[in-house]
C-alpha cells in the first residue's frame, strides 16, 4: 500500500502555483484557438512580435536579439525561426558586421500576417483578462511585479530553498 502525501493545503485551488497553471492553460487554449485560424502557433507570434518590436529601433536584428527579446530559448528561437521562412514571412540575409549571424527581417506577408495576428492576440487578451473587471489593472501591476522580481537575473536555487 502507498503512503498517504500531506499536502500544505486543503484544496489544490489554495496553492498560487496550481492557480496559475490552470490559469495559463486556458489562456494558451483561447489563444492558440485563436490564432490557429491564422496558421501560426503563440510561440510564433510572440517571435514575429519581438522581431517587429526591435526592428522598429533597429534594421539589424539577429537571432539572439530575438531570444533576448522573448526571454526564450536560442535553440528553440532558431527552429521557430526556420519554420517562419518556411513560410516565406520572415527572411535572414548576413550581418553587416558580424559573419556569424544573420539579420532577420519580416516579409511583406510576415508584416500583414502580424498585423492580424496582433488584433488576434488583443482581442484574446481583451476577452479573457477582462473577466478581471476593475481589478485588473491590479492583477497587471502584481504580474509585472512577479516577472521583476524572480527574472533569472534576480532569482537564485538559494530563494526557493529559503537560505
Amino acid at each position: 500500500m502507498s503512503e498517504v502525501v500531506e499536502f500544505p493545503f486543503k484544496s489544490p485551488e489554495e496553492s498560487s502555483g496550481y492557480l496559475l497553471w490552470q490559469v495559463t492553460m486556458l489562456w494558451q487554449r483561447a489563444m492558440k484557438r485563436e490564432l490557429d485560424n491564422l496558421d501560426i502557433t503563440h510561440t510564433q507570434f510572440v517571435l514575429m512580435s519581438a522581431l517587429g518590436w526591435l526592428s522598429k529601433e533597429n534594421q539589424n536584428v539577429t537571432q539572439i536579439d530575438i531570444a533576448n527579446h522573448s526571454n526564450t530559448d536560442r535553440m528553440m528561437v532558431s527552429k521557430v525561426l526556420r519554420t517562419l521562412e518556411e513560410k516565406k514571412v520572415i527572411k535572414r540575409k548576413d550581418h553587416p558586421v558580424d559573419t556569424r549571424a544573420k539579420v532577420i527581417t519580416l516579409t511583406p506577408n510576415g508584416v500583414e500576417l502580424l498585423q492580424k495576428a496582433l488584433v488576434v492576440v488583443r482581442n484574446v487578451d481583451t476577452t479573457f483578462f477582462d473577466a478581471l473587471g476593475p481589478y485588473r489593472p491590479i492583477v497587471d501591476l502584481n504580474l509585472k511585479t512577479l516577472f521583476e522580481k524572480n527574472s533569472e537575473e534576480s532569482f537564485s536555487s538559494n530563494d526557493v530553498e529559503g537560505k
